[in-house]
């Protein structure tokens, strides 16, 4: 699409705006001359504004003509007219074509790569494989052969489910679906017990096949063997099974921590400079002097490269880098305060770790107060799924 355009500027054309009663008969006679009307919008239902090239505007005002339509030049737009325009200034219209012929070369290369996931995949550590395998900034697009790529990725990778490449003017689009982690799949047909992946309380078990060797109320272990994968029959004898079952636990998840009274922190001053470099492909410019005034200073980095359309990447982008200067301040907080903030901090992470909310039964807070700290440790009990599969083995 942005070739077709770039085409269409190069040979030049006209925006032109088409009256009459016969409007459609015009676009009509237009299509079956495969007369390519670029841009078109009706303006009520006797006007029609439209795109051409010039080699078919002689055709278009002999079917306005036989179509009773009135046609009118509204712009002229492309190289031939701006050479017409510029053609005593010869340098311009030189460098004005070395420009576009610059634009062509380049659009030939991919300049930048485009990351879409949902997932925490290391993009940058992809970006890499991806090179190593073919797709790279600065290859040439039509040595790169998408499929080969996709499959040596996926035969690297174990952590992506499904990847894909679209190559759209020079930007590499590459879309990413990590793989969800498979547990050990044990047959239907293999003996198997069940035993605990948790150290809990059990509060439900509900056995549909094997021989549950703990009930309700029972505290276990972790690898402790909830149910066993066998049956025993008087008249059957003992006989091995795979075996299933429903089972539910209260277990617990803790954290703790010991903080000081009196702290060394970093806080920012608000003082902050701001660097500027010039990256074309693998070559920098330092528009400042790279080393900070600042001695100690936070970093932030950001980089944007240079379009001259959607997915028109150019090998050209600026970064900025921006240095927010850090003092080192000595703080003193109350043991009150300071065990509110503890708690939250403990209370968040611990949250993180947790799949259902809604499932935490009880929480207990542990404090303990020293002559210059606090330790406190937050403990939530949480009702949950528990038992892992285990061949029986004989």
């Amino acid at each position: 699409m942005i070739l077709k355009k770039l085409l269409h500027f190069i040979i030049g054309y006209v925006r032109i705006a088409v009256e009459g009663y016969f409007v459609e008969r015009f676009i009509n006679i237009c299509i079956s001359k495969k007369i390519y009307l670029a841009k078109m919008k009706r303006e009520k239902s006797t006007i029609l504004y439209t795109d051409i090239g010039i080699s078919d505007f002689k055709k278009v005002r002999k079917i306005a003509k036989n179509a009773q339509c009135k046609i009118k030049i509204m712009e002229k737009k492309g190289l031939p007219f701006i050479f017409k325009k510029y053609k005593k200034r010869k340098i311009f219209a030189l460098l004005l074509g070395l420009v576009f012929c610059g634009i062509l070369i380049l659009s030939q290369y991919v300049w930048n790569i485009e990351i879409i996931t949902e997932s925490d995949i290391d993009r940058q550590e992809l970006i890499e494989q991806l090179k190593e395998n073919g797709l790279g900034i600065g290859e040439r697009k039509k040595n790169i052969e998408t499929k080969k790529v996709v499959e040596a990725i996926r035969l690297q990778r174990d952590d992506i489910a499904w990847i894909g490449i679209k190559l759209e003017g020079t930007n590499a689009i590459v879309e990413v679906i990590e793989a969800t982690e498979k547990p050990d799949i044990i047959n239907a047909d293999e003996f198997c017990n069940i035993i605990s992946d948790k150290e809990g309380i059990i509060q439900k078990i509900n056995v549909q096949n094997g021989t549950a060797l703990v009930e309700e109320g029972d505290m276990v272990k972790k690898g402790t063997v909830l149910v066993g994968g066998y049956l025993e029959g008087k008249y059957t004898g003992t006989r091995y099974v795979h075996a299933t079952a429903e089972i539910e636990a209260t277990v617990w998840h803790s954290k703790k921590e010991r903080v000081y009274c009196t702290q060394e922190i970093e806080v920012e001053t608000g003082k902050e400079e701001r660097k500027y470099k010039i990256n074309i492909h693998n070559f920098q410019i330092n528009l400042y002097k790279t080393l900070s005034k600042f001695k100690n200073y936070d970093t932030i980095v950001e980089t944007k490269k240079l379009t001259l359309f959607h997915n028109f990447y150019l090998p050209i982008g600026i970064e900025k880098q921006i240095h927010k200067e850090k003092e080192k301040k000595v703080v003193t907080y109350g043991k009150a305060e300071l065990k509110e903030k503890t708690i939250a901090k403990l209370e968040e992470e611990l949250e993180k770790e947790i799949e259902d909310l809604e499932k935490i039964e009880n929480k207990q807070v542990n404090y303990y107060e020293g002559e210059d700290y606090i330790e406190v440790e937050v403990i939530y009990e949480v009702r949950e799924n528990i038992g892992a599969k285990e061949k029986v083995i004989f």
